[in-house]
């Protein structure tokens, strides 16, 4: 899906908001790469799939509340 291209400040939002989504997810991918790392050939599908997918969701789900941690932070008046 091809992402529509932002303004240079909105842009410079989405630089700061990558930044701290890495720094959320940093232990996830750790723990990915090192599980990818330690599993053989005959390992790599069946439950590693599974687990694969579990880490990305818990890493997805700690991006989207991060993103939404910055909306909080950003409102200026009360809803």
């Amino acid at each position: 899906m091809p992402s529509t291209p932002l303004s240079p400040e909105r842009e410079a939002e989405a630089q700061k908001l990558a930044d701290l989504i890495r720094e959320a997810t940093a232990d996830d991918f750790l723990r990915l790469a090192r599980m990818l790392l330690s599993k053989d050939e005959q390992h790599t599908f069946g439950q590693t799939e599974l687990d694969v997918r579990d880490i990305l969701l818990r890493a997805g789900a700690k991006a989207y509340q991060t993103f939404l941690a910055q909306k909080k932070t950003a409102t200026e008046a009360p809803a």
